[in-house]
């Protein structure tokens, strides 16, 4: 059995292959069942958020394959779609990859924080999928104590910034004072509210939150001053907005090039500056080609977030030095798994022999033998038990020239603190 991670993110794939094959939260425990039901896999979880969709396993004989052709298949893909930008990671390499995902190693922004939030969901919905044993499940709280010790060890934390931070980054590179904008966001999710607070810094002149459940949208507009509005109110109030942050979990655009059509013919060509965070896109990639219209996606905070990462090079040292570490406990553990049978097995031979011999010595003292002797008797008996199998196969061993099994066994039974 073997641990797998197998995935695309930021770095391998365009947005556009992203948002093929993302997993919206409702959809993530259906495919997991279908991933478990109709494969060899028994074992799985799936991360997908903006800038990346990774597959966790275990798999029989560690074939990578597997979860590749059910990704394909389960996004009615060609390989051929598919396949330059995947990722594949086993053992030690799969167990590394995601601890540094979960520890903002591998994000666009280097030491992001949202991501942990993303892994322990992932989590979540492997469990309420049942989807989960020992290996991945002990992986996942290993991998969130890893987590846990490059954020407070390591300066990583402290002076990373999100994916929202960085939109408002690129915001402020076309509008210089942001305190005169009317912006519009749409979604109300951990983005959204991450994106109000960083608007809130800058007292943007008025704020709209747009939202398919209209009480989310209440409650964030409420937080920040803002004015909530449903998404069948969007069309209508896109006109009003200069600048536009998009983050929904909307599996098609909400924004089409039809509406930011009339919205910038409303505005008389004033120009609109919007940023989409989404994956699946929320905003139609047609409407980039508008005049008037500047829109960015993710993958153009690339350059912003890549100064961060130079930034934070020394602390990303750090954390790396602790993830190798923490990857070589787990593996430690992983391997014990392996000597469990043995161990099983060896101590309930020892338990049954142990039971014939004291049920002899039991006969024994019976029949009128002194306990004295029959004691005696029975301690040799086991102890002859227990060494005649290892002794005879040391000495077939080092007839046949193998002293490391030799040398394995000093060690085994700890016998090599009394070698000279």
């Amino acid at each position: 059995m073997s641990i797998l991670a197998v995935g695309i993110n930021h770095d391998t794939a365009p947005v556009a292959i992203r948002e093929r094959v993302a997993f919206s939260p409702n959809a993530a425990v259906p495919a997991l069942q279908d991933l478990t039901g109709n494969t060899d896999i028994r074992e799985a979880a799936i991360l997908s958020t903006c800038n990346r969709t990774e597959l966790y396993c275990s798999v029989p004989g560690g074939d990578p394959s597997v979860p590749c052709q059910w990704l394909h298949r389960y996004h009615e893909l060609d390989s051929g779609d598919l396949d330059p930008f995947l990722y594949r990671h086993r053992d030690s390499d799969a167990v590394r990859h995601i601890l540094r995902v979960a520890a903002g190693l591998d994000s666009m922004v280097l030491g992001e924080p949202e991501i942990l939030g993303q892994m322990k969901d992932a989590y979540q919905y492997a469990r309420d999928a049942s989807t989960l044993s020992a290996p991945l499940d002990r992986l996942f709280q290993h991998t969130f104590a890893a987590a846990k010790k490059v954020r407070t060890r390591t300066d990583i934390g402290r002076s990373s910034v999100s994916v929202a931070y960085t939109g408002i980054k690129l915001a402020q590179r076309v509008f210089e004072d942001l305190s005169q904008l009317t912006v519009l966001l749409v979604g109300a999710g951990e983005t959204a509210e991450l994106t109000a607070r960083h608007l809130m810094a800058h007292k943007v002149k008025h704020l709209l939150v747009a939202n398919r459940t209209r009480s989310r949208a209440m409650r964030l507009a409420e937080l920040f001053g803002g004015t909530p509005i449903g998404l069948d109110e969007l069309d209508a109030n896109l006109a009003k907005a200069d600048l536009i942050i998009a983050s929904t979990g909307a599996t098609q655009p909400v924004i089409t090039r039809q509406a930011m059509t009339a919205a910038i013919k409303a505005r008389r060509r004033r120009p609109v500056f919007a940023i989409d965070l989404a994956v699946p896109r929320d905003i139609d990639p047609a409407a980039s080609k508008l005049q008037d219209l500047y829109l960015y996606t993710l993958d153009d905070l690339q350059e912003i977030a890549d100064q961060g990462r130079r930034d934070r090079a020394s602390s990303a040292n750090q954390a790396e030095a602790i993830i190798e570490l923490e990857v070589e406990h787990y593996m430690g553990w992983l391997r014990s798994l392996d000597a469990v049978g043995t161990i099983r097995e060896y101590r309930d031979r020892a338990h049954d022999w142990a039971e014939d011999l004291v049920e002899q010595a039991q006969r024994q003292v019976a029949l009128g033998r002194p306990v004295d002797e029959v004691l005696a008797h029975l301690a040799h008996a086991i102890t002859q038990k227990m060494t005649h199998a290892p002794s005879t196969s040391m000495r077939e061993a080092a007839a046949r020239g193998r002293m490391d099994l030799v040398e394995a066994a000093r060690e085994l039974f700890r016998l090599a603190e009394s070698k000279d």
